[in-house]
């Protein structure tokens, strides 16, 4: 039996201003909130997105971009639970030949596999690992503070949209275990239960959705192996036109972001990828890079996204990334950015 690989996707929240994200999903949002008397107008004004761009699937928007879809969606909606229920909207058809590409898998283990591969074209805004324990398929999304107030929002609509996507691809309820939110249950959190139907755990320390490894073996009642074939490629080279990291970079990335503030040391690293650290080192002077690069890089990112999405003090910051003095930290900052993190932080709110 197939499984899951341990890194399924990583999306660079230091890359947010690339255009990278598909538009895959949102459709659904738009039209939950036009049957609240919000236009579609609406939704999208100051984001940069027009509705015509719904009609391209090759259509591709920044992290930021979804991020602002989502935030006019959250000030505009007349209900606290529109992410629940725009994500129950969603159809196979809302994601395209990636949508089309996975219900006609062979098995949901196929699919799934494949999801994992593409997981970019369907507009993830944290990154998601997945890890196998116990017979139980875990799938975490990383440093989700980083939203701010975004994030119950976000996580609604992103596991809501999932779920609904592959029950139809299964044509029937898809078997979720457990969810761990890492947020205080919000006034609608009866709503979790009926549309997740699994235990909901709140304050949680962790952002994960479970699910059972068994379910890997369950076949798709809309197998069809040429058309799957076809998708496919289809979904390779939309993929191999969209800038991207090296799997190597992007695996190591992964791994110091498990754990943001205290990372690995790089034998740690080379043990955990299943490779020497000689053979570690020559791969990654092959691409010009070096370990100490990387860390400085996921530093840089996430410091930039605390200062930005949350009222984070920067001595907390500073510990976060790894940092055991401030003024080391207020150094190196300004070395990746030209500015201090508080006028950082300050041109960011003028």
């Amino acid at each position: 039996m197939s499984t899951p690989p341990r890194l399924t996707f990583v999306n660079r929240q230091g890359e947010r201003h690339a255009r990278k994200l598909s538009l895959f999903g949102l459709r659904a949002l738009i039209e939950e909130m036009q049957c609240q008397g919000v236009t579609a107008r609406a939704v999208l004004s100051g984001t940069g997105v027009l509705s015509k761009d719904f009609d391209d699937d090759a259509s591709l928007i920044t992290r930021d971009q979804r991020l602002a879809i989502y935030r006019n969606a959250q000030r505009l909606a007349k209900r606290s639970d529109v992410a629940l229920l725009a994500g129950a909207r969603q159809r196979i058809s809302d994601f395209g030949i990636y949508g089309y590409a996975l219900a006609s898998s062979r098995t949901l283990g196929d699919a799934l596999d494949l999801s994992f591969r593409h997981l970019r074209q369907a507009g993830p805004v944290l990154q998601i690992t997945s890890r196998v324990e116990d017979g139980v398929i875990k799938l975490r999304s990383h440093d989700p503070e980083s939203l701010g107030d975004l994030l119950p929002f976000v996580a609604e609509f992103w596991r809501s949209s999932n779920l609904t996507f592959l029950s139809r691809v299964l044509e029937r309820p898809f078997p979720s275990l457990r969810m761990l939110l890492p947020y205080p249950a919000p006034p609608h959190w009866r709503a979790y239960g009926r549309t997740f139907n699994c235990p909901i755990e709140f304050e949680a320390e962790a952002m994960e959705w479970h699910f059972a490894e068994s379910i890997w073996q369950l076949p798709l009642p809309n197998a069809n192996p040429a058309a799957a074939k076809v998708c496919q490629r289809f979904c390779e080279q939309v993929l191999s036109e969209q800038p991207q990291g090296s799997e190597l970079t992007d695996s190591i990335r992964a791994a110091l972001v498990n754990r943001p503030g205290r990372f690995a040391r790089i034998d740690d690293i080379a043990a955990h990828l299943g490779m020497s650290l000689r053979t570690l080192n020559r791969r990654l002077a092959s691409e010009g890079l070096s370990y100490q690069s990387i860390i400085d890089d996921v530093r840089k990112t996430l410091a930039v996204e605390y200062l930005e999405r949350t009222t984070l003090s920067v001595e907390h910051i500073c510990e976060r990334v790894g940092f055991s003095d401030p003024s080391n930290f207020r150094k190196a900052f300004k070395k990746w950015t030209g500015r201090s993190p508080s006028d950082f932080r300050d041109a960011d709110l003028r």
